[in-house]
Formats: structure tokens, C-alpha cells, sequence
């Protein structure tokens, strides 16, 4: 392997303390880009996660979940209520580079396991935290779960249709963004102790990302008397957006319509009634009466007929794809972001590859998420524990 070819991040430790979704993310993205991911589970069932079924399917006795998140890495098995498993799991810490932990506020304290009890036999680590809502505040023990940071967030008020209620994303986007954002800060951190020698403590909460995620809309909310936003009530895709931003449905599937001057869309789709809202204000103010008039007719045709009448004319369109037709699409293929991975028990499971390309390559691994305490001998020999 020459240099180039050698993973960014080749080399370095991460203990990984956490469990669920957003430290395990953030652990898995620093793993595709070369890093060594030890994950400390419980001896008696591991990370609650291995549990956490999206569906009735399980693989080698653990979850789908659990095995796209933690695929290719290292699971030591200790028990942090044992004193020596605690001292071992110390003197492993000494040699990491970055520790994560997303325990509720107050248990990695409890632990002696926190970032100055850590800094103090390790000054150059990079250390993580992950939280429901930060450590000050009425909401800190509250329990630190995607959903319900969703609803304390007001993303909910984004989505959907005016008259639904609200909507929560049908992905765990809280733990997901912490995941990234903590990531970001630990590369962050890398970089300056490359230079200085210098830790750093990493924090963000699963509450701080979901009110970043909306810094957009939530600046101009700030920024226009605290205006509350309005979903349209009709084929509604952006609270703040005017028609035709929208998905509509065809004669075969839906067809989903971003910004585009009224008018041309008016010519192309031949909708006369279009011309009535030549003032680019009534694409707001009317823009349920809007979308009436272009799902009419849309539903009329195919899919594929409107797409070769707008595309043409480089109209912002797309078809709207479902999971088999992404999946057999040249575009999906080209990417290759899929892969096939297993485990010493010979349990293979299909999942995803990194989002990211380094020097032209993507990361690929063929080790898939451990059993618990599949590298415990190892480790144990291997630093001394």
C-alpha cells in the first residue's frame, strides 16, 4: 500500500463507550476513514442496540441496526461495575487517541471516566460527549431519544401537509446529525493537536443539532417579526418555499417539481389558468390554489411524458424513486455504496459503504459488526490489560 493509498486516520485509537445511535455514528464515520474502533460492551448483552429491531429481521442474532452502524469494529467485553474491568478499561484509555461516551449526565462522572478524569492520565486525548439537551437546564435527565428530541425541537412544524399535525422525520436525524457534527469536532481536534499537542473536549447534544439543522428557516423566523411558519395545505414540501416547490402525483408514480419561474411552467404544461399569478408574490399567497392547478394536470400523463417535456427545458424536476427503483438505477450503481460484510461466525449482511471518497477511492471493509467481546483476548493481550 503506498502512502496515498493509506487511510487517513490509519493508526489511530478510538474507544468507543456508547451505545444506540449518535456516538456509534460518529465512531463509524472516523472508522471509514482508517481509524481503529475498540467498542466497550457489556458482557451481558452488549449495546442495547443489538436489540433495537427496525424490522422482525435478525442476523446472527443481533439487529440490522446494530450491524450497519458498527460494522468492522472491535468489540472488548467489560464490565464497568468490576473494579478490574474498570482499571483495564483505564489503562486502555492511557493509549487512545479519542474516547466517545454518550452517557445520560452525571453516570460518566460517577465512573471517574469523564473528560478531566481522562485529560488527567491522558493529556492529549480528544474526548466526546453526546447528549439529549446539554448538561444545564430542566431537561437534562430527560431521557436523550431521537423523537423525543424531535418534538421538543419544532422540526416536527416542518413537515408535512398544513392541517396533519406534526410530522417527525421517518429517520433518527437527531442521532444521525450528532453523530456528524461530534465527528467534525474530533477531526477538529486531531488537527490541532497535531499542531500543539493539545486535547480537546468535544460536546454537543441531540437538542443543539436539530435547532442547527434548522438554522435556515429558524433565521428567518428571528428575522421577520417571529412570523410562524405555514405548511401549505396541499402537496406541501417546504414550509417557507412558494409553488410549485412540491411532489405531485402522475398517471404512474410522482413527480417532484423544485424552483421554477411560474410562467415557463405555465407554457410547458400548458395550464392557462397558471397566467393569473404572474406576480411571483401570489406563489406564496396562493400557492395551495397553485399546486391544485399543477397536480391536475399532471396527473393526467406519465411520469416519464412530463419528464421529457420539462428536463428538457431545465426544469428543476426529478422522478420520485422508491428503494428498488434507487437501487436499479444507473446513477445508484455508479456510486457502488454498497457492500457485503461478515463476520468470524460466518454471518454476512449487505449494508452501506462510507459517503466519502479519498483520493478517488471509497473505503471498503470486509469485517462485519463483532459479537460481544469478539476481540476481548486480543485487546487484553495486546495493551496489556
Amino acid at each position: 500500500m503506498t502512502q496515498a493509498d493509506t487511510p487517513l486516520l490509519d493508526g489511530l485509537v478510538v474507544v468507543d463507550m456508547c451505545q444506540f445511535l449518535s456516538g456509534p455514528y460518529a465512531s463509524l464515520r472516523l472508522q471509514d476513514l482508517g481509524a481503529r474502533v475498540i467498542k466497550i460492551e457489556r458482557p451481558d448483552g452488549g449495546d442495547l442496540s443489538r436489540r433495537l429491531y427496525l424490522s422482525d429481521t435478525e442476523i446472527g442474532g443481533d439487529s440490522t441496526i446494530f450491524h450497519a452502524i458498527n460494522r468492522s469494529k472491535e468489540s472488548l467485553a467489560l464490565d464497568l461495575k468490576n473494579a478490574d474491568d474498570l482499571a483495564a478499561l483505564r489503562k486502555l484509555l492511557l493509549k487512545a487517541d479519542v474516547v466517545l461516551q454518550n452517557f445520560r449526565p452525571g453516570v460518566i462522572e460517577r465512573l471517574g471516566l469523564d473528560y478531566n478524569a481522562v485529560k488527567a492520565i491522558n493529556p492529549g486525548v480528544v474526548y466526546a460527549s453526546i447528549t439529549g439537551y446539554g448538561d444545564e437546564g430542566p431537561w437534562v435527565d430527560r431521557p436523550g431519544q431521537d423523537l423525543l428530541a424531535q418534538a421538543r425541537s419544532g422540526v416536527m412544524w416542518l413537515n408535512g401537509d398544513h392541517d396533519q399535525g406534526p410530522v417527525p422525520f421517518g429517520l433518527a436525524i437527531a442521532d444521525m446529525l450528532a453523530g456528524a457534527a461530534v465527528a467534525q469536532g474530533i477531526l477538529a481536534a486531531l488537527v490541532r493537536r497535531g499542531i500543539s499537542g493539545q486535547g480537546a473536549h468535544i460536546e454537543t447534544s441531540l437538542l443543539e443539532v436539530l435547532v442547527d439543522f434548522q438554522f435556515e428557516v429558524l433565521t428567518t423566523h428571528l428575522n421577520d417579526g417571529r412570523r410562524v411558519p405555514k405548511r401549505s395545505e396541499f402537496r406541501s414540501a417546504h414550509a417557507y418555499l412558494s409553488a410549485p416547490y412540491g411532489v405531485y402525483p402522475t398517471a404512474d408514480g410522482y413527480l417532484a417539481i423544485a424552483m421554477t419561474p411560474l410562467g415557463k411552467l405555465q407554457k410547458l404544461l400548458e395550464i392557462e389558468a397558471l397566467g393569473t399569478y404572474a406576480d411571483p408574490k401570489s406563489w406564496f399567497t396562493a400557492r395551495d390554489a397553485i399546486k391544485q392547478l399543477i397536480a391536475e394536470r399532471l396527473s393526467g400523463q406519465t411520469t416519464e411524458h412530463w419528464l421529457g417535456i420539462l428536463e428538457p427545458a431545465d426544469i428543476w424536476c426529478a422522478k420520485v424513486l422508491d428503494w428498488p427503483e434507487l437501487m436499479a438505477s444507473e446513477g445508484f450503481r455508479a456510486l457502488d455504496m454498497l457492500q457485503t460484510v461478515t463476520r468470524e461466525d460466518n454471518v454476512s449482511i449487505t449494508t452501506t459503504k462510507s459517503p466519502l471518497r479519498i483520493n478517488g477511492k471509497r473505503a471498503q471493509t470486509t469485517r462485519a459488526a463483532p459479537l460481544i467481546g469478539e476481540q476481548s483476548a486480543k485487546i487484553r493481550a495486546e495493551f496489556g490489560l
